[in-house]
């Protein structure tokens, strides 16, 4: 799995499903295998295939279905998890649609957890809220953006335990609306209180300051976001896109 993950940081995608497939197809456990399918829905992200990542998250899907007597709390916390991870590959890959299906398909999954507490329902609308005002940016929706803003900031308010850890996300929030709807000042401005170790936020900083004609600050930001090893949605976006940049 080491070695697939490294082809899909070098932009091998194919070879890495190859080994990913037998990791699937050798699965010892249910487990395991639900592990290796999420590791190919991923793989799929890092070639911005939207309906190869469904497809195998809700694989993954299937499995905490079964999951669901033995631990409900987290089986369908997972659930919903899963679907918000496919959701996250469309909505990188261009696939408004999608993603608006699939995140709303996660609050729904998620909500279903027995005796959920306040902070984790908060934690659901917020999510929600979060993926809609990305999405009604990116068609150029201003309004339903901002409204879509002000109910992430009610739902934040609404956390107690939670707050502290889900704050972070909402200048990336305001940071991404604000590109997307072309005010690429507070753009920079808001990304650059959120997390600066995100390859996706250093993403859309570099593109940002690109925007505003600074090439090399530009650079800066994408050459940080091409060092990441990790193997999830903001690294399956921001490695091949800085790559591409750089090149």
């Amino acid at each position: 799995m080491g070695k697939a993950i490294q082809l899909d940081l070098d932009g091998k995608g194919s070879e890495a499903r190859a080994l990913i497939q037998k990791e699937i197809d050798q699965a010892t456990t249910p487990a395991a295998k639900a592990a290796a399918q999420r590791a190919m829905a991923m793989s799929w992200g890092f070639d911005a295939n939207c309906s190869g990542a469904v497809e195998y998250e809700q694989m993954v899907i299937a499995y905490w279905v079964t999951r669901e007597k033995e631990e409900p709390a987290n089986a369908f916390y997972q659930q919903g998890e899963m679907a918000n991870e496919a959701a996250r590959v469309c909505i990188d890959s261009g696939d408004l649609n999608m993603a608006q299906t699939w995140y709303r398909k996660g609050t729904e999954l998620g909500l279903k957890e027995p005796g959920i507490s306040a902070d984790r329902k908060a934690l659901w609308a917020y999510r929600l809220a979060h993926a809609e005002a990305r999405i009604a940016a990116r068609r150029g929706n201003r309004r339903e953006a901002e409204k879509q803003i002000a109910a992430a900031r009610s739902a934040l308010d609404g956390m107690t335990t939670l707050r502290a850890q889900q704050e972070p996300f909402l200048p990336y929030l305001t940071g991404y609306v604000a590109f997307y709807l072309g005010d690429t000042v507070r753009a920079i401005a808001d990304l650059e209180k959120a997390n600066q170790s995100d390859p996706f936020i250093q993403c859309l900083l570099g593109q940002a300051w690109e925007k505003q004609g600074d090439s090399g600050k530009a650079k800066e930001f994408y050459t940080r976001a091409l060092q990441t090893t990790a193997h999830n949605p903001p690294a399956a976006y921001a490695k091949p896109f800085a790559r591409k940049k750089l090149n």
